[in-house]
């Protein structure tokens, strides 16, 4: 897990750096204070965000088998451990793929073709994650989504709340998937 969280944190600090005091550009930001209160439709989503996690979820990790894609939990820590990561890779998430990737290609594309772009890249470590058989479906939607309302919000408090909400759900199914338990979910194979 320290190589990882090493790796990945190099791959948002890296860029961060060069964009901040080698090409002094400073399209690499991290707005998390914005100032502005979210609009009553930016609070509607959410709770948007996690009707559709709960129905599109299970069906998906379950029905698919994707769920044993990711590690099992067999443990007595394992459950914690993969509430940490899949928290902290969310987080992760916005970090480079929003704040760094889209940023980066935002500069040297118009802003549509930057969102697919990163979507592309977005997707592609998720499917190295686990997020196999059908789920570039779901995943690709949500990078493009994630990538519009950055765009649109410049926040990222907003785009990392969306993300862990949503991974909230993620997390209640790979936990049901593994032990049987949390049996809630009405679409679940």
């Amino acid at each position: 897990m320290a190589r990882f969280t090493a790796a990945l944190g190099l791959a948002v600090l890296v860029p961060w750096a060069l964009d901040r005091w080698w090409t002094r550009e400073r399209s690499i930001r991290f707005p998390v204070r914005t100032g502005r209160p979210w609009t009553r439709a930016q609070w509607i989503y959410l709770g948007v965000v996690v009707v559709a996690g709960y129905l599109i979820l299970p069906f998906y990790f379950l029905g698919s088998g994707a769920y044993l894609n990711w590690p099992d939990l067999s443990g007595d820590t394992d459950v914690a451990r993969l509430f940490v990561g899949v928290n902290a890779v969310g987080i992760w998430d916005e970090l480079f793929f929003i704040c760094t990737v889209f940023a980066l290609l935002a500069r040297h594309f118009p802003g549509g073709l930057a969102n697919v772009l990163q979507a592309v890249v977005f997707v592609s470590f998720l499917w190295e994650l686990g997020y196999r058989e059908w789920g570039p479906l779901l995943t690709v939607p949500f990078a493009l989504v994630q990538g519009w309302i950055f765009a649109c919000w410049k926040s990222l408090g907003y785009v990392v709340t969306v993300h862990l909400l949503f991974d909230a759900v993620v997390f209640a199914v790979l936990v049901h998937g593994h032990l049987g338990v949390l049996d809630v979910f009405v679409t679940a194979p």
